[in-house]
């Protein structure tokens, strides 16, 4: 295969990246000077050497625990669990969320073949037997999976003696946490809902 088409058919497995759009891209890397290409492989290659998992949250971050989780000015005893790593700024965004957060990885999603198994779950327990949280926030995006993932946890949780709620459907229901603006997060969160 040779260099161009190589470059296009790694580009589109970007998401949302169609063949179209990788081949605009790789003309526009070849049009930049050569400097341009290789910053950002060097980027990408530093994101995956850079990158690890936080041991307590499991969010993506460079060191471990993140600095989130050694902030002692936010609420220990208060967990919002988020599917996915990009859902945490987008909440930070609304200015209203001071407690800690937990990244399960993904969402129940039968026919992907994702189950609880394949989720973070476990750490999230393990911070639940520690004593110290009162609340879990279940901040799952308001689709068929996130609603799926969300009663599952409340049951798991519930017995545990620690108070879960959900986000009030301040978001619109198809909307991932990522994009949602963050009037309707800072909303969401404050008429968060028991389950």
């Amino acid at each position: 295969m040779e260099p161009l088409q190589r470059c296009v058919a790694q580009l589109a497995r970007f998401p949302g990246i169609g063949e179209r759009t990788a081949t605009r891209l790789a003309y526009w890397l070849l049009r930049s000077p050569p400097a341009v290409a290789e910053e950002i492989a060097a980027a990408l290659v530093e994101l995956r050497r850079g990158i690890e998992e936080c041991d307590q949250c499991c969010d993506l971050v460079t060191s471990s625990p993140c600095s989130r989780c050694r902030d002692t000015n936010r609420e220990a005893g208060l967990i919002c669990v988020v599917e996915q790593p990009q859902d945490i700024p987008a909440i930070e965004r609304g200015g209203v969320f001071r407690g800690q957060y937990h990244v399960l990885h993904g969402s129940i999603s039968p026919l992907d073949g994702v189950g609880p198994e394949q989720l973070r779950i476990g750490p999230l327990l393990s911070r639940i037997e520690k004593g110290e949280i009162q609340e879990i926030i279940l901040a799952t995006d308001p689709d068929v999976e996130g609603d799926t993932t969300a009663l599952y946890l409340a049951r798991l949780l519930q017995p545990l003696g620690v108070r879960v709620t959900r986000l009030a459907h301040g978001i619109p229901v198809g909307t991932e946490i990522e994009y949602a603006d963050k009037l309707s997060l800072a909303r969401a969160l404050q008429n968060r809902r028991e389950m």
